[in-house]
């Protein structure tokens, strides 16, 4: 019986193994393409021959050998990997600029970033530095937050505790052990299950790569759990994790803190996503030098040196398909005409419901195969983003190259359900969660383009349906009582600024405005509002889900990429682009990246010892 057992792990073992290791296509990671760093360009009408390249169909390239939708990190990050073998790519963007998530805005001379406040992970020559270098030819700088790089705040005014996060694998247990002594067990054995958690992520690319009936058997015969410790976590809530390691409130409060990366209360939280989060930041946090507008702007130029664009204001209204009901093209919304544009294949970075709700005909939305993914996904939470421009130098108004999450108390899963379900009159006046960081202070670059002035991001949650009935009105004119709400919320947000930054005054904000659900949708499609994609809660983990909805979608040349179709956030709509560049070219590009790296790092230490 045993030997049977061990037979047959032997032989899956070797099955996972080729389909994780398989390498027969092109490889865009096979040498490294990072060039001299040219001189930044600041000018932002120059910037913009880049970034907001607007759609004629006379712009489209000919012989094109793929159709991106979306210009978002995923979608840029997939196209960036097809053109550096060689392919012809052209990437829509319904938005007037390229970026998705990554774009930056200007108001009253004040530059914001929309969704690029902090990336981990970032040290010389590790796998996700390496492929950003690679995605970028060497020409994107990252500067580093300080350390620490995140405050938690807890609590009312009358009673507010604050706990630095510190980066370093031994700093960040070291420095909470010193805020929280006699709880060395606790935070050791938080520490162990994060980075054995973060571990086991590789088996969740395999379950998007390997055949379907290899993922489906390992989904649900159980072995996942078995054989990673990502899958075994993964049913477990955050809450339920931390509360068995303490008793300390506060230090589950720290424990918990980061949950706003993904936008699922402690509760209904994965540990094992919450455990990526963490594993993240442990070696530092960083800042795209020159904002998060830099991320595109030395992204396009590598697609179209292939031959390839990135149009922008060239919405898509529904993906083309021919009479084998295999996708073939899209149809782009030119006024009140449509333009329909061939490929040989179509990824989507437009999010599993605008793909498959809103892109599909009618009979395709009706396959079993489609209604069974859409079955198993739902919405994120909206998201409610609240921009500050200020008068001061970052020295004169007291602001770091770190973050601030400030929340009303430590009992998480209480405030943000009472939040949630409340009125929206009501849960306007009670913010639970106040994400907080200045763009200005971590970038270096800042004070030579906006000498004398600071911006703050100011971001949280918010309920879609609490703004829903302005949905259709004028983006910049929603009426009196849209306003009305949305100033209750930069209310109640402001008063938590200026009490936790005394240096910030009102006579020195010159500029103030949020951004709700219904402007996310607007400006970037998100369907609901919601700024992580799919809903990143426990079922989001589960073995069946994974190996169900993966990059190949059911229609055959139709794929998806981007945070639906990995994890959310920055680096997990770039694992999105990689895991499905992965099944396009028939090739694991995550090992490829790790390969390149290792040959840098081996370089690089041999020059040195010379």
């Amino acid at each position: 019986m045993w030997l049977i057992v061990a037979v047959f792990g032997v032989v899956l073992a070797t099955v996972v193994l080729k389909y994780a290791f398989r390498s027969s296509g092109p490889n865009p990671f096979a040498t490294d393409s990072r060039e001299p760093l040219k001189k930044m360009v600041f000018d932002k009408k120059e910037k913009n021959k880049v970034l907001k390249q607007g759609f004629p169909a006379s712009k489209v390239p000919e012989n094109l050998d793929a159709i991106i939708i979306g210009s978002g990190i995923g979608g840029l990050g997939l196209g960036v990997l097809l053109a550096k073998v060689g392919k012809k790519v052209l990437v829509l963007e319904q938005h007037n600029r390229a970026g998705g998530c990554c774009h930056t805005f200007t108001k009253k001379g004040f530059e914001f970033d929309v969704g690029i406040h902090y990336i981990g992970d970032l040290l010389d020559h590790k796998p996700f530095r390496c492929m950003l270098d690679q995605l970028t030819n060497g020409q994107l700088q990252w500067e580093p937050l300080d350390n620490p790089f995140d405050q938690v705040v807890l609590g009312p005014p009358e009673n507010r505790r604050r706990y630095p996060i510190y980066s370093g694998r031994t700093r960040f247990p070291e420095e909470l052990k010193k805020c929280f002594p006699g709880e060395e067990k606790a935070i050791d054995e938080y520490m162990r299950l994060v980075k054995k958690a973060g571990r086991g992520i590789w088996l969740l690319g395999v379950l998007k790569l390997c055949p379907v009936p290899l993922a489906k058997f390992l989904a649900y015969t159980g072995l996942t759990k078995h054989l990673s410790f990502f899958f075994k976590m993964a049913p477990r809530s955050l809450t339920e994790v931390v509360n068995e390691l303490t008793d300390n409130k506060d230090l589950r409060a720290v424990f918990a803190y980061i949950f706003g990366l993904y936008g699922n209360a402690p509760k209904d939280a994965s540990f094992a996503m919450h455990s990526l989060l963490v594993s993240h930041y442990l070696n530092g946090a960083w800042y795209p030098k020159g904002g998060a507008s830099e991320i595109a702007y030395h992204m396009i130029p590598i697609i179209e040196q292939a031959g390839g664009a990135v149009l922008v204001r060239a919405p898509v209204n529904r993906i083309l398909f021919n009479e084998a009901q295999e996708a073939c093209g899209v149809s782009v919304m030119k006024g009140q005409e449509e333009v329909h544009i061939h490929a040989p294949m179509v990824i989507s970075n437009a999010g599993i419901f605008n793909t498959y709700q809103k892109m599909l005909p009618k009979e395709l939305q009706a396959m079993p195969a489609i209604q069974q993914q859409l079955g198993m996904m739902k919405n994120g939470e909206g998201g409610l983003s609240i921009f500050v421009g200020l008068n001061g130098t970052k020295e004169e108004l007291g602001l770091k190259a770190e973050n601030y999450w400030i929340f009303s108390e430590n009992n998480f899963d209480e405030l943000m359900d009472e939040y949630s379900k409340g009125k929206r009159e009501e849960s306007s006046k009670k913010i639970p969660l106040l994400f907080v960081a200045s763009p200005s202070a971590k970038d270096p670059t800042w004070e030579e383009r906006s000498p004398g002035k600071s911006t703050l991001s100011l971001v949280s949650f918010a309920n879609y349906s609490w703004f829903e009935e302005w949905k259709d009105g004028k983006v910049t004119n929603r009426g009196p009582d849209y306003k009305e709400l949305k100033q209750a919320f930069i209310d109640t947000a402001l008063d938590v600024v200026l009490d936790v930054f005394p240096k910030i005054t009102r006579d020195k904000i010159e500029y103030i405005d949020a951004g709700t659900p219904i402007t996310n949708t607007h400006y970037i499609g998100a369907p609901k509002g919601e700024i992580y994609g799919a809903d990143h809660g426990l079922a989001r983990f589960s073995p069946e889900l994974n190996a169900t909805v993966r990059p190949q979608t059911p229609l055959k040349n139709l794929y998806l990429t981007g945070q639906d179709v990995f994890l959310c956030g920055f680096a997990g709509a770039l694992a999105g682009a990689l895991s499905c560049g992965s099944v396009i070219l028939n090739r694991n590009l995550h090992l490829d990246a790790i390969a390149l790296a290792k040959r840098m790092k081996f370089m690089n230490d041999k020059l040195k010892g010379e």
